[in-house]
């Protein structure tokens, strides 16, 4: 294509939104006329859906739930007049409780102040909180915020350690919407441990982010924790950056949760219109559509151009593969669909693995952010009339021309600068396009049984591990796995029985294995 027939499809295919400054191009994805024409159908059905999910429709059947992180940016859209005004205390509550912290009405018993915060979650929990703050914390927060995202003990450790002389100050956040989630629940225990052996009472630092009724609900109520704020049923972990989840450690790092609220409210009256052209998410699902001929064939590399949306790639990650990746579409027919996605920043990755992007396998197409705004203030010129801004500008270009010539296709999203009213639009923006992709490739995107499946197949593994225990202590003498597996009754699962007890070993736990590491047949296991 020549460069006057692409600077055409340039401007057939780029929208505008005046009133968040938001561009979206397209047109770098080789589809034509006549697959936009072939999909309508789709898209027909895809916009018809979406209007009744935003009624109240259960579009989570498996579940049996209504699907409503849309009315979280706009209480008015909610079916029932107590879930709108649910939604609308829930803000003022955290507004308040904010305030409050952040002028020391709300305090810890040993100093004026809190200073910092622990947040533990997992999944949706951890990654919408921890992408917010790398995006729109400011340089100095009122309070200073540090994330147990896993049951990683090191990883534990190294954030109460970096806290040890501050836990007196220090607000925990414990956010999990049934409070039985093994890693929260984990994080919460530890940290808690931690709170005692420095004569803390950790009620007096603790919130509970959770479903009213849960185990944590019940926890939180029945030791006085400091503050409970509710989760719903109807906001899936992946789409609860605009609920408590999300609003809660936002406001009390000193971002503005009643901007990031009305981007996304802006974006999503913008991405509700039924006419593809006119829609940014229905533009970007349909480039989605194409890329990967509507099965996720290529997988789609994100790039954001600005520091501080490294975050983003990690944020979609879960977003799309969660809500996209599944064995069986709405019909029961297996179809193993999803997008991988993957990413970092420009231009840090023009020297790393755009190389392969440019030259390699063409197993995905990308996705560029670019932010206009440089910095606050002028930028020196570091050459006549060039800035580092210019530079990472033209490394941009010129990434996405290379790759087009190289027939790697690409589509561009553009923000004005990154604030909280712009990542409010990002966040909404790819909510309504992974709920339009989901409905033209007939999935539901709103249920995650291979995470449940994950879960349970834990819980199975450390119930054997109790087991084992139960055996080695109750024998004297030295065991074969053999034998240990025939007296657990899971003579079926050896393998497991060694991993559990080199695992145990290597810890200090009181397993001795005795032989060859490395063949497993030859050792004997005892409890020293």
């Amino acid at each position: 294509m020549d460069a006057s027939t692409l600077w055409q499809r340039y401007q057939e295919w780029l929208y505008y939104h005046e009133g968040l400054g938001f561009y979206l191009d397209i047109s770098r994805m080789r589809f034509d006329n006549a697959f936009v024409e072939a999909l309508q159908p789709k898209f027909e059905k895809a916009f018809a859906s979406m209007a009744e999910l935003e009624k109240g429709a259960i579009a989570n059947p498996d579940e049996d739930r209504m699907v409503g992180h849309y009315w979280l940016r706009n209480p008015d859209l909610a079916p029932t007049p107590e879930l709108t005004q649910e939604i609308v205390s829930s803000i003022e509550q955290i507004e308040v409780f904010a305030e409050k912290v952040h002028t020391g009405g709300i305090h810890p018993p040993k100093a004026a102040r809190f200073t910092d915060i622990i947040s533990i979650g997992i999944g949706g929990s951890a990654l919408g909180p921890e992408f917010i703050a790398e995006a729109l914390a400011p340089d100095f927060p009122p309070l200073a915020i540090h994330f147990i995202d896993n049951t990683d003990p090191t990883g534990i450790d190294k954030i109460l350690t970096h806290l040890r002389n501050k836990l007196s100050s220090t607000l925990v956040l414990v956010i999990s919407k049934s409070g039985g989630t093994p890693e929260p629940r984990n994080g919460m225990l530890e940290v808690k441990k931690a709170y005692a052996g420095q004569n803390l009472d950790f009620a007096n630092y603790a919130v509970a982010i959770t479903m009213p009724g849960s185990k944590l609900d019940d926890q939180a109520k029945n030791e006085n924790w400091l503050m409970r704020f509710p989760m719903y049923d109807w906001v899936g972990g992946r789409t609860s950056s605009m609920s408590t989840v999300g609003l809660v450690p936002a406001a009390l790092q000193g971002i503005d949760i009643k901007e990031m609220l009305e981007g996304a409210k802006e974006m999503d009256d913008a991405t509700r219109i039924a006419d593809i052209k006119k829609n940014p998410a229905a533009m970007l699902a349909l480039a989605w559509y194409y890329a990967g001929n509507g099965k996720g064939e290529k997988d789609m590399v994100v790039l954001p151009y600005k520091d501080s949306l490294l975050l983003f790639s990690r944020y979609l990650q879960q977003l799309v593969m969660e809500s996209l990746g599944k064995e069986k579409d709405l019909d029961g027919n297996i179809v193993h669909q999803g997008i991988a996605v993957y990413g970092n920043k420009g231009s840090t990755d023009q020297h790393a693995y755009v190389q392969q992007l440019r030259e390699g396998v063409p197993n995905f197409f990308l996705t560029f952010i670019e932010v206009l705004k440089d910095r606050e203030g002028a930028s020196p010129e570091l050459e006549p009339g060039i800035t580092s801004g210019d530079y990472l500008s033209g490394f941009l270009q010129g990434s996405r021309t290379a790759l087009y010539e190289n027939h790697r296709d690409s589509i561009t999203v553009t923000i004005p600068e990154v604030n909280p009213r712009t990542v409010g639009a990002l966040i909404a923006l790819y909510d309504r396009t992974v709920g339009y992709y989901a409905s033209l490739v007939n999935i539901n995107a709103y249920h995650q049984p291979g995470v449940e499946a994950g879960k349970k197949a834990a819980a199975v593994i450390l119930d054997l591990q109790t087991k084992v225990i139960d055996v080695l202590q109750s024998e004297k003498a030295p065991m074969t796995l053999a034998q240990i597996a025939d007296k657990a009754g899971a003579s079926d699962n050896v393998e497991s029985i060694y991993i559990i007890l080199r695992h145990m070993s290597a810890n200090n736990r009181g397993v001795v294995m005795q032989g060859n590491l490395g063949e497993p047949n030859s050792l004997t296991v005892s409890m020293g």
